[in-house]
């Protein structure tokens, strides 16, 4: 019997570049680990909402930022474009990287999960979630699963990932940041800790990545999914 490689889709959203950051680096290390990795990043088109994230840093951060929260709050989706690659393929995992907004799971993302495309996908497939956030990763984590589970996918226990420092001071350094585009050691007078993934956090996000791997070391071949 012939058989390939296996490979996984790793799908992610990003404005400040963290989630991309994990995608890269998970990907390394499965390819190392012998497997394809094909990345895709979702696209947030919504005319309501484009502007906003445009450019970066943001002109208004506090603004922008709290202009998202009604449509959060909600559990909202929006117009996203999602890469062909991440349509449709028989994938032997896919990994959704997802960042927090809100304390949920980000609007690009869930229009993702939502999709009627994203249901063939994931039917059928192993699937996982990587959470980035500033603190609160459990809804986050939870509609992910949920999502991708009422999808058919077959779940695998995930991974989160919050920054550095409190309710408060954790917000005032990520407002800083997304208005600045560097961290800075006050704002507003307060002293803030860094924001943003930590290098030890990304080597712990290799570490996740080679757990994966090491899952399917005799996959089944992924075309002979259907």
């Amino acid at each position: 019997m012939e058989t390939t490689d296996p490979h996984a889709l790793l799908v992610h959203f990003t404005y400040t570049q963290q989630a991309r950051t994990l995608s890269d680096a998970m990907a390394e290390t499965m390819r190392e680990a012998g497997w394809e990795v094909t990345q895709a990043a979702i696209e947030f088109t919504d005319a309501r909402y484009v502007d906003r994230f445009k450019r970066f840093p943001m002109q208004h951060a506090f603004r922008e930022v709290l202009g998202m929260m009604p449509a959060q709050l909600r559990r909202k989706t929006g117009e996203i474009r999602i890469p062909p690659e991440a349509q449709s393929g028989a994938y032997d995992l896919v990994c959704v990287l997802s960042p927090t907004w809100w304390l949920t799971t980000s609007m690009p993302v869930r229009s993702f999960l939502k999709a009627p495309t994203t249901a063939g996908l994931l039917a059928g497939t192993p699937f996982t979630d990587v959470v980035v956030c500033r603190r609160y990763w459990g809804n986050n984590h939870r509609t992910v699963r949920d999502l991708g589970v009422g999808l058919g996918g077959e779940y695998v226990e995930g991974i989160h990932f919050a920054y550095a420092g409190d309710q408060i001071r954790s917000l005032l350094s990520l407002i800083s940041y997304l208005g600045s585009g560097e961290n800075r050691k006050r704002f507003l007078g307060v002293s803030i800790p860094p924001t943003n993934l930590t290098s030890a956090q990304v080597d712990e996000g290799r570490a996740f990545a080679r757990g994966l791997a090491a899952r399917a070391q005799t996959p089944t071949p992924a075309a002979l999914k259907d």
